[in-house]
């Protein structure tokens, strides 16, 4: 049964977002502002509604977001993460259960909020993760999730652009590399919701159209420098052109390669090892 704050937030916001993504937001926020029934601050309760009716992603509105059972502080300077990235997550802890050596080094490009190396450092202790991102105000983010997550843990989060080969210096080899990279080329931006093009960061979700694998190629070459004999490059991909990111790494020399696809059965993921000599 819905509650008082939960009838109030559908009732204002399904004419924008529709009954079903109302109940869903409302729910998140009876949860995780509210903590499921604290009694409610009439002046926050506004103030949530009033951003939520800008339509600002309510992930940003409560400064959270939950990703694979695990809170992860969000701002406008990160990407949101999304349930097609836990999958991915959930990919390279499987290849994981057949590493031994430790501490596995594993570099996490593009990290945003962190959210990928972070969950898989949390999840799979022998970690040593490298995470780099352009953007100081995502590291900081990052930075404040590490510390939130993984106390006591040494963590490498480093100021650098992957297109930058003199940054690659700062890298280390690894057994894996695992990268969400702007993906969705400036023509396809029609197709982005509003919520999403209007709040989140641009420069994590946009590629020029003339190019639009320029960071998949850039960190295959990287990944052929930097990963170890027999380690594994890990992508999320645009579904619509997946296909391609495969045959790249084909191309590039690596083995193994395989596309997944998500739980909505869109080609989401594709993974390729470096073979060994």
């Amino acid at each position: 049964m819905a509650t008082d704050i939960q009838t109030r937030l559908i009732s204002a916001l399904a004419p924008r977002y529709g009954a079903g993504e109302a109940r869903a937001i409302a729910r998140i926020v009876w949860e995780d502002a509210f903590d499921f029934g604290r009694k409610p601050d009439p002046e926050l309760l506004d103030r949530i509604e009033a951003r939520l009716l800008q339509g600002e992603p309510v992930q940003y509105v409560l400064g959270e977001a939950d990703f694979f059972g695990l809170k992860f502080l969000v701002n406008p300077s990160v990407l949101i993460p999304r349930q097609e990235t836990e999958e991915l997550v959930a990919w390279v802890l499987e290849w994981l259960k057949n590493v031994y050596e430790t501490p596995i080094k594993l570099i996490d490009i593009g990290l945003g909020s962190g959210c990928i190396g972070i969950t898989v450092q949390k999840k799979q202790p022998a970690i040593e993760l490298w995470g780099i991102d352009k953007s100081e105000a995502a590291l900081e983010t990052a930075r404040q999730n590490a510390a939130c997550l993984l106390p006591g843990k040494t963590v490498h989060l480093l100021h650098a652009d992957i297109l930058n080969r003199l940054d690659w210096l700062k890298l280390p080899q690894a057994s894996v590399i695992v990268s969400n990279p702007p993906y969705i080329p400036y023509t396809e931006q029609h197709l982005v919701p509003e919520h999403v093009a209007a709040h989140e960061p641009g420069m994590a979700l946009f590629v020029e159209d003339t190019d639009p694998l320029l960071f998949y190629r850039t960190i295959a070459v990287f990944a052929r420098e930097k990963l170890l004999p027999g380690g594994a490059l890990f992508f999320e991909c645009n579904e619509f052109n997946a296909q391609e990111v495969l045959q790249l790494l084909q191309d590039q020399g690596f083995s193994k390669v395989e596309l997944r696809k998500d739980l909505a059965g869109a080609e989401r993921m594709v993974m390729g090892e470096l073979p060994t000599p």
